[in-house]
């Protein structure tokens, strides 16, 4: 988990080869990178005079592809930690892509001011070519972007790219304290007693929001994510990620040759973090089938305000995950009713509870 005070980010990130969770709480002034690193149900929107002013073809999607077909944007975050960035989370060839601009559209006038960028694919790609990347742009002084393209090229025509608004341009109060990001649900998930288990039990442990990155789930699934969404616990982004590259279930290019593996699995989950930095005092990130599960504490609010006590200035917490074979149960939690309900119960099994820190 991570805590954030008014000029922290946190996030909490299950680890899925050290099956560890672990929780990071970076302070203003240091680099959240390299860390494993909503279906947004359309809404009335307002067009900004800003946005009216800035050229450009306004991206629709979660995951736009650049013309070079090397490289997919996810959304750009404005970052002060250190200096005045935008950091646009994406998806690039580690081998193909060599240079990428920033077209930065600067207000009050809309002028167009091309920046370019430093790419920093994450170096746990697992042997795919594809992998996470934050690509980095210095801000222009005097500029104020409110919108930004990026294109392979200095040159060009920015009536033909994408425009992507910059998110986390206005400092917000936190409105939750505890968020879940779950990546990716694939594979026409189906997995629907487990998965509102974990729901229940993340309300009791003091979780206000779940993120899921959705790529496909039975007809079941989507009922139980309706409710959830229209209860306000989960937030849906869709995640169509098999529509622009060959995806791979397994977790290293060896067990499965192609372009990138777990479903966009890192990539997502970092763009979770930047979505969530200004809303949510902590992050956690982990499956639907992981549970931080507290010894001492009754909720994750009291943990967490206790870890802290007693680790001052720690940013990041780990919690050992400790896995529970499927045959174990107990006749407390053998329900009757349970049966007719697709997927295993958490009950039986799981979690964690110990907590490191670095």
């Amino acid at each position: 988990m991570m805590h954030c005070g008014k000029r922290h980010i946190c996030a909490v990130v299950a680890c899925l080869l050290i099956f560890a969770s672990i929780l990071i709480c970076s302070r203003k002034g240091t680099q959240l990178q390299n860390i494993i690193t909503r279906k947004i149900f359309p809404q009335a929107r307002t067009v900004s005079p800003e946005s009216q002013l800035c050229r450009g073809k306004p991206a629709q999607n979660v995951i736009t592809p650049l013309k070079d077909n090397r490289t997919f944007i996810i959304a750009p975050y404005f970052d002060d930690r250190e200096s005045k960035v935008t950091r646009v989370i994406g998806i690039v060839h580690h081998e193909d892509v060599k240079e990428l601009y920033c077209w930065f559209c600067c207000q009050p006038q809309g002028k167009i001011h091309v920046s370019k960028s430093q790419i920093e694919v994450h170096s746990d790609r697992f042997g795919f070519p594809y992998g996470a990347a934050d690509i980095v742009c210095l801000e222009p002084q005097n500029c104020d972007p409110t919108h930004v393209s990026v294109h392979w090229s200095p040159h060009g025509n920015i009536d033909q790219l994408p425009r992507f608004e910059i998110k986390n341009r206005k400092a917000e109060t936190f409105s939750v304290d505890f968020t879940v990001c779950i990546s990716a649900m694939f594979g026409n998930y189906n997995n629907v007693l487990q998965f509102i288990q974990s729901m229940e039990m993340y309300k009791i442990l003091g979780v206000q929001k779940v993120v899921v990155y959705k790529n496909s789930c039975s007809q079941l699934m989507e009922k139980v994510l309706k409710f959830y969404v229209e209860e306000g616990t989960v937030e849906i982004i869709p995640w169509p990620i098999n529509s622009h590259l060959k995806v791979s279930s397994k977790w290293h290019f060896s067990m499965d040759p192609k372009d990138i593996g777990y479903y966009g699995q890192i990539t997502a989950l970092n763009d979770c973090v930047y979505r969530n930095m200004q809303r949510s005092k902590f992050v956690v990130l982990n499956d639907a089938d992981e549970i931080i599960l507290p010894l001492k504490h009754p909720d994750w609010k009291t943990m967490m305000s206790s870890l802290q006590e007693q680790n001052p200035g720690t940013g990041i917490f780990l919690f050992e995950n400790h896995i529970f074979p499927e045959t174990v149960s107990t006749h407390m939690f053998n329900i009757s009713s349970w049966n007719t309900v697709p997927g295993s119960s958490i009950a039986h099994r799981r979690q964690s509870s110990n907590g490191n820190h670095h």
